[in-house]
């Protein structure tokens, strides 16, 4: 067992040394796959920027109708033109989706609790399996992990099995970073979580800003994109988006700091300022303000 003290107390991240990108393929970690998982991550991020805008849709798996979101159907395809991929649950793109739209889809594949248990991190299980990803055109799949949860193994073993699945047909797997009820949202933990993701085999994880950002996504093997989190207010959330990609992530997975915006479209277009066009977070959110006035 590898001792989780060690006998370095100082940890040098490298963080003046770019990753590899071996044959040039620009998704991080991604140079030795084979062409149809490269395909699919790149259809995912950018080519110019190497980075992604998620739109994140897929609240009511668990919470049922959030607000923003009461009607999928209204709410979400004008949004498509101004993100790079779409993440939802099956149901909500089959019923909700017009099969026109062009996203790329990334697939939530597990279920977990509702938003009546107190603790939710069992761990959840299998919501659909590699066939019904296919046909679903999924390019991506996603799966929720609990690090520091009494389910932390059964999500684990699940996300293992998402892996091999998607491994089979060359489709890569998100791992989405759950924290523990009792887990502090801090550098350390997200140091552990995200590589815990990695090394069993996602392709991209999905994790949380916080202070030493920098430190979380240069021991990251692959790429980290941020999830929005809880609505914050619109120069916040860009200041964050901001600060994320200066500090190494690759993209945002955004929800209700989108779609819960006084003009979601224009929130849309200015968070891809930040992620592919180098703008700070002042000057996204004057974009913002300007294209909301019109």
């Amino acid at each position: 067992m590898a001792d989780s003290d060690g006998a370095r107390v100082a940890k040098d991240y490298h963080l003046d040394i770019a990753p590899p990108t071996g044959d040039g393929f620009a998704v991080k970690g991604a140079q030795h796959l084979e062409w149809g998982m490269k395909n699919r991550l790149a259809r995912m991020f950018d080519p110019v920027s190497g980075n992604t805008v998620m739109l994140a849709f897929d609240h009511g798996y668990i919470m049922g109708p959030t607000s923003g979101l009461e009607r999928l159907d209204v709410v979400i395809p004008p949004l498509a033109p101004h993100v790079n991929v779409l993440m939802g649950a099956r149901g909500a793109l089959r019923s909700c989706i017009p099969p026109t739209v062009q996203n790329p889809i990334c697939l939530r594949v597990g279920y977990d609790k509702s938003v009546l248990f107190d603790d939710m991190s069992d761990g959840g299980g299998l919501a659909c399996d590699i066939a019904g990803a296919i046909r679903m055109n999924a390019v991506c799949l996603a799966a929720q992990t609990f690090i520091g949860a009494a389910g932390e193994a059964n999500s684990l073993g699940l996300l293992a099995r998402i892996v091999d699945s998607g491994n089979a047909y060359g489709i890569p797997t998100m791992g989405v970073v759950a924290v523990g009820k009792d887990m502090a949202r801090t550098e350390k933990f997200f140091l552990l979580a995200t590589r815990i993701l990695a090394e069993n085999g996602a392709n991209v994880v999905k994790s949380y800003y916080c202070d030493g950002f920098e430190h979380v996504t240069a021991a990251c093997p692959v790429p980290i994109v941020i999830a929005g989190g809880k609505k914050l207010p619109e120069a916040d959330a860009l200041q964050m988006a901001y600060r994320a990609i200066s500090e190494g992530a690759h993209g945002v997975d955004m929800g209700r700091n989108i779609f819960q915006a006084a003009d979601p479209g224009a929130m849309a277009q200015a968070v891809g300022l930040v992620v592919h066009s180098g703008y700070t977070a002042a000057a996204a959110y004057e974009f913002y303000q300007d294209t909301a006035a019109k």
